[in-house]
């Protein structure tokens, strides 16, 4: 088989049957990681050794005839704000690179370790999760696999970008107000930002506590769907990750091809999310439109509000958080994240408050929505990957900074915790764009159907560049 192509469920599945030894699949990685990497800066850490070390495990347990996981042999990374025993958990920061290694795996990790997928390593990110571009003055800026003078998006670039270039088919992120939708979109590829509290972020550095989700990057519905699989359950680690049962999302079957959306209702967002985008990105839209036949509209009340209260909490919060050594060493801080996160520290608590009960109200109104529709699609970004210090873009005639405005449409939905999947919409010629396929909470499934409907179609697929 063709590892520098295949997709997760394809490598596990060769594993498991013996075509290929898992440590021939490592071995493909970490080469395709040495020659690829230097262009692309996605990797801060590649973890060789004890990548090797436990494919060999994988390639023990087959050969005496036990089970070696759903995701045998499948090589995977995680944005550097995961904890990873025996690494220091920088969190794309100076300062965290001075704190001392960790003494186990964050959940997640080892959540997929345990079905069997082998981590190569823990990938560049905006600092502290603070940012749409991955553009670190620590680190240095993630190359967009698709043009190597374009950003790759943020604050999970690494993650998208290796995925893109096919280093691995596999990472996690995270995403606050858009960092996995964001560079999934940019980069083309699948990003999953689930429910609020769905998936257990313990072991995980937070940026804003009451937003931060854990997800992922793939390049197909069925990797998304069975590593989401695998990443559930209650963890007593993390207080918000809920009690909600195991939900089976049905795509990690022989029966995905089979799959479709009869019943289900998907409406078009409009208002707020039809404007300061680029046309590609509403044509990126309508074409998905046109490939389901959906001619209804539904229009989110006041998401301008949900985006501005979103800023409020997440910079108070995220201020809050790195107070001590604002106050201490400002000048170890990534520029741009320092002077938002002191920005962060004025906000008023009444301010603060007032952005809160906002939320509780908007909360209720989508609630209603999604009463009446089951997927709302909107454009994942306004824009396709702007340049490597690229400051602005022009939309609708305005000329607007591109770091904050990256997540226009992103903001206002994980404001509250909805369950949103960015799909890939490839252009002749052009850049990637994506197109979000938003849920009710817990309601996964919905748009994980919908996703495998499309990828059948070829209407959405992430290509590696």
């Amino acid at each position: 088989m063709n590892l520098d192509s295949a997709d997760a469920v394809s490598i596990a599945a060769a594993v498991q049957l013996g075509k290929v030894k898992a440590v021939d699949v490592v071995n493909a990685t970490l080469d395709r990681i040495a020659k690829r990497d230097r262009q692309l800066n996605c990797f801060t850490t590649v973890t060789a050794e004890t990548a090797l070390k436990d494919a060999a495990l994988i390639d023990q347990k087959i050969a005496q005839g036990n089970n070696p996981g759903l995701l045998a042999g499948v090589p995977f990374a995680v944005k550097n704000l995961y904890d990873i025993a025996g690494l220091t958990t920088l969190a794309g920061s100076k300062i965290n690179a001075e704190n001392p290694p960790a003494t186990q795996d964050a959940t997640a990790v080892a959540k997929l370790r345990n079905a069997g997928a082998i981590l190569v390593g823990a990938l560049n990110m905006d600092e502290y999760a603070y940012g749409f571009v991955t553009e670190n003055s620590h680190y240095g800026a993630t190359h967009n696999p698709h043009d190597l003078n374009r950003v790759a998006g943020g604050s999970s670039g690494g993650s998208a970008a290796s995925v893109a270039a096919g280093l691995v088919p596999l990472t996690l992120g995270s995403d606050t107000n858009g960092s996995i939708r964001v560079p999934a979109a940019l980069c083309g590829v699948f990003g999953l930002k689930p429910t609020y509290g769905r998936l257990s972020r313990a072991g995980v550095v937070l940026f804003s506590s009451s937003f931060d989700h854990v997800g992922l990057f793939a390049r197909s519905v069925r990797d998304i769907a069975t590593a989401f699989d695998v990443l559930q359950g209650e963890d007593a680690r993390d207080n918000v990750c809920t009690k909600r049962p195991v939900v089976e999302t049905l795509y990690i079957t022989s029966h995905v091809t089979s799959q479709n959306i009869d019943g289900l209702k998907i409406a078009i967002a409009t208002d707020y999310f039809t404007k300061k985008a680029a046309p590609e990105a509403l044509e990126a839209v309508q074409k998905i439109a046109d490939a389901l036949n959906i001619s209804e509209y539904v229009s989110i009340p006041e998401a301008h509000r949900a985006r501005a209260a979103a800023y409020i909490i997440t910079a108070s919060e995220g201020a809050n958080l790195h107070l001590d050594k604002l106050k201490s060493r400002p000048q170890d801080f990534d520029v741009a994240t320092r002077d938002r996160f002191i920005a962060g520290a004025f906000i008023p608590s009444s301010w603060y408050i007032q952005a809160q009960r906002f939320r509780n109200w908007y909360k209720q109104q989508v609630r209603e929505i999604f009463q009446n529709v089951d997927v709302i699609i909107a454009p994942t970004t306004p824009i396709s990957a702007p340049e490597i210090g690229q400051e602005t873009m022009n939309l609708d005639g305005e000329e607007i900074l591109v770091r904050p405005h990256l997540g226009l449409f992103t903001q206002p939905l994980s404001f509250i915790g909805l369950p949103v999947l960015s799909v890939p919409i490839q252009q002749k010629n052009a850049l990637p764009l994506g197109v979000q396929l938003i849920a009710a909470p817990y309601n996964e499934t919905a748009i994980l159907r919908v996703a495998a409907v499309l990828e059948k179609m070829g209407v959405i697929s992430a290509e590696i560049v």
